[in-house]
């Protein structure tokens, strides 16, 4: 079987899965961030470490909007039309033509809420859904109508899916239900669902980049065919089988970002991917928690990936 039908046959649970993807993701120097640099080295990174699809990451934060000062300001958030994301369509595109035939092609998708703390600020979106929410709700829909921009010309460009980053409901964040269901939740799903209408193969990644979650029942109807979560949640670890047994889906990760994947030998990577295959559930991809530290040597990638092409469950 070739890559696609490696990572496909994931979501065929009458089939047995007889190899275990895996796959990691880094942010390449800025000079790789656009244009044919990008697109040769995403390839050159795909092909160094043997990993099983592509990640497309994304660069092109939303712009800072200075002019937002207070929440009343909000409905004028920019709306970005497809002119805006064209130098990150033009990496989708020269990746797409490039490997599609082997591999599935996924696009890295900020969340709104993620978005809207790069146009603001974080602090001043908390602050500002406190101060006065139905502003801040009617900028968050042009954000989100931004972002469905993006979503639909990448569809068109023949992306298999999207690995959707959400943040939001951690301890230091939206801990609060309402304000969560308020300010996240309904702009999440809007692209999501967008991404899951026309595409096979979606990851939602819960990012705990900003801070550690209490619980991830929020997300647990959130679409997606499989689903990557932080390594621990409300103070104690949470395995693979236990994020599968929440989600009842195929899982990604298993590997600490910062751990011997980043920084080890090539004996104790080898160990550390056993020790998650031999407790892992019956459907998984191995990756890392999140995005890797870009000093990551690309050849501990592939131990850790040539590890689980060789795994044999007992």
């Amino acid at each position: 079987m070739n890559k696609r039908d490696v990572v496909l046959g994931l979501l065929d649970p009458s089939k047995p899965q007889t190899s275990i993807p895996a796959a990691f993701f880094l942010h390449f120097d800025p000079s790789c961030h656009f244009g044919q640099a990008a697109v040769e080295k995403h390839l050159e990174f795909v092909r160094a470490t043997g990993m099983d699809f592509v990640k497309i990451q994304y660069e092109l934060g939303f712009p800072r909007v200075p002019a937002i000062q207070r929440a009343a300001q909000w409905p004028g958030m920019p709306l970005y039309d497809e002119a805006f994301f064209a130098p990150q369509l033009e990496v989708v595109k020269g990746i797409v033509k490039a490997v599609r035939r082997e591999a599935l092609v996924l696009v890295t998708l900020y969340s709104p809420f993620m978005c809207a703390s790069h146009a603001v600020g974080e602090d001043a979106v908390l602050r500002h859904i406190r101060e006065d929410p139905e502003p801040v709700v009617k900028g968050m829909e042009i954000i989100t109508t931004s972002l469905m921009t993006f979503v639909r010309a990448c569809i068109r460009l023949g992306v298999d899916g999207f690995y959707h980053s959400t943040q939001g409901g951690e301890t230091n964040r939206l801990v609060n239900r309402t304000l969560f269901d308020t300010f996240v939740r309904p702009f999440d799903l809007a692209v999501i669902r967008e991404a899951e209408r026309a595409c096979p193969f979606n990851v939602l990644h819960v990012c705990d980049y900003a801070g550690e979650y209490g619980d991830l029942s929020r997300f647990r109807d959130y679409p997606g065919q499989v689903v990557s979560c932080p390594l621990k949640v409300g103070g104690r670890p949470l395995p693979l089988t236990e994020a599968h047994r929440l989600f009842g889906r195929p899982v990604m990760g298993g590997l600490d970002r910062r751990g011997a994947v980043a920084t080890g030998s090539e004996a104790a990577i080898r160990a550390e991917v056993e020790a998650v295959l031999r407790d892992a559930p019956e459907r998984v991809v191995l990756g890392a928690d999140c995005t890797v530290p870009a000093d990551t040597p690309w050849a501990n990638l592939r131990t850790a990936i040539e590890t689980a092409h060789a795994w044999q469950r007992g």
